[in-house]
């Protein structure tokens, strides 16, 4: 926002910018480029973590699949589903279907 209200402003224009907790003053056409290149590394930076982040989640995964690791209440994907109550005396599980 502030550098689309900057572009719009006379350059030679004072503007005050925050610097290590200091206020400084400058000019627009100063302090313009200083926040877009400040736009550009924040944009850098976030992208790199967004990798770094999918990274971490892929070896995360690899490592709960190598040790078999469970959340509380996952089920197993290698054993068969539990039969509950209803399905207990059903063959082959097709409880609930109607053949003629």
């Amino acid at each position: 926002l502030v550098i689309e209200t900057l572009r719009e402003v006379d350059p030679t224009r004072r503007c005050y910018r925050m610097v290590g907790g200091i206020l400084v003053e400058r000019t627009v056409k100063e302090v313009l480029p200083a926040l877009e290149n400040n736009k550009e590394q924040i944009s850098k930076i976030i992208e790199t973590l967004n990798q770094q982040l999918q990274a971490k989640g892929r070896e995360l995964n690899d490592f709960r699949e190598k040790h078999n690791i469970r959340l509380v209440g996952e089920e197993d994907p290698k054993q068969p589903p539990k039969e509950g109550p209803e399905g207990a005396g059903a063959k082959g599980g097709a409880a609930g279907v109607l053949v003629s």
